[in-house]
């Protein structure tokens, strides 16, 4: 199946007489995941352990386990920095954030803009934190 972009679905929807119709031609573009299957099927796709995402991500261990069982829903910094920690890259990020309900990250915005130029550049989470403080931003979380 093709993947049809955001632009060409909300053509569509622009376009169709009955919605019933567009829901069964585009079901396979339909994204129904909860946060934690997205989660969870980003990290078999990196061939990472959970483990390896509260290192890269410097979050708590307890906490992040709690995010992909679904025991916590995080905020978009959390959520931003699983994605260095799952090693997202910035269109992978940007779906996450969709899946999670929070905006994506806006070019326009200084700190998202920084948070994508170091997704851009495969940084790591100590990077980018680096990034955003010598701009005189909040960092995505503490260090340990």
């Amino acid at each position: 199946m093709k993947y049809k972009s955001t632009a060409e679905l909300r053509h569509e929807i622009k376009s169709a007489t009955r919605i019933e119709d567009f829901l069964t031609a585009n079901k396979g573009q339909m994204t129904v995941c909860s946060l934690p299957e997205h989660l969870n099927a980003l990290l078999a796709q990196k061939r990472l352990s959970r483990a390896e995402v509260v290192r890269g991500s410097l979050l708590d261990k307890a906490y992040v386990y709690q995010i992909f069982s679904g025991d916590k829903v995080p905020s978009r910094d959390k959520l931003l920095a699983l994605a260095f920690g799952l090693c997202l890259t910035d269109d992978e990020t940007q779906k996450m954030l969709k899946a999670s309900g929070n905006r994506e990250l806006y070019s326009r915005d200084q700190r998202d803009a920084l948070i994508l130029f170091a997704l851009h550049r495969n940084q790591n989470i100590f990077e980018v934190n680096e990034l955003l403080t010598a701009h005189g931003h909040k960092a995505l979380c503490a260090v340990k």
